[in-house]
């Protein structure tokens, strides 16, 4: 592959069509073992509609916001398929909002998300994939397996954290479009386990050409060598 990325897919037709199947906010802060000490994991599916703003869904609440809060993470989304493949593996269900989700969705990945890539959900709100949840000893404890670090972390199906470009008001069952695909083609689940050289030079070019930012924990992950080459 070379190094120029493929035109964007930016169309009046979406890129692909999928379904919010929940919008979950916490259900009651619970005591943890970590160093903040509580933690706002535990979500649940609301009805109705719901607000959504800048900085996450009203009346959710993120309580370490260094790794889960701010504007490149105000939402976080995961997949219905990845969730059911969770729930063999791990012999249990796993609901709307167990793995501290924001939005279940189907029809659309999660973890294979191209970063940059904007979703519309039901008529008005647009959000932006930015960067991967990084699963912690918290997101262990809730679900009681000691070791679910480490097998997520094998496996990367790790769901993404979206921008808020526009806000509005969403609920359970709204069509989810992907209004537009950047080109460079780098996922998710690539930059959890680490970009390559290549990657991260497409990750850069498209940067240059489109003037469209790349989140700092996205930048963080970054060979130095391909950062160092676009300066």
């Amino acid at each position: 592959m070379g190094l120029s990325a493929d035109i964007d897919q930016d169309q009046s037709t979406p890129v692909a069509i999928g379904r919010l199947e929940a919008v979950c906010v916490v259900h009651a802060l619970k005591p943890d073992a970590g160093a903040v000490g509580i933690t706002a994991i535990d979500k649940r599916p609301l009805e109705g509609p719901v607000k959504v703003r800048k900085i996450g869904l009203y009346a959710d609440v993120q309580v370490d916001r260094e790794h889960h809060g701010g504007y490149d993470q105000a939402l976080y989304a995961y997949c219905s398929a990845e969730a059911e493949r969770w729930g063999k593996e791990l012999g249990r269900e796993i609901p709307a909002g167990l793995f501290g989700e924001n939005l279940r969705v189907s029809g659309v990945e999660t973890s294979d998300a191209v970063v940059g890539e904007r979703w519309q959900l039901g008529s008005r709100v647009i959000v932006e994939v930015t960067c991967p949840r990084i699963p912690c000893s918290t997101f262990a404890r809730h679900l009681e397996e000691a070791d679910l670090v480490a097998r997520f972390t094998e496996r990367a199906d790790i769901g993404c954290f979206l921008k808020v470009i526009r806000p509005g008001k969403i609920h359970a069952g709204d069509e989810l479009a992907v209004l537009s695909r950047p080109g460079h083609g780098v996922r998710i689940r690539d930059v959890f386990r680490g970009p390559t050289y290549e990657q991260a030079q497409l990750l850069l070019e498209h940067r240059e050409r489109s003037g469209q930012g790349i989140p700092d924990k996205v930048l963080r992950t970054l060979p130095e060598s391909a950062a160092e080459t676009r300066h």
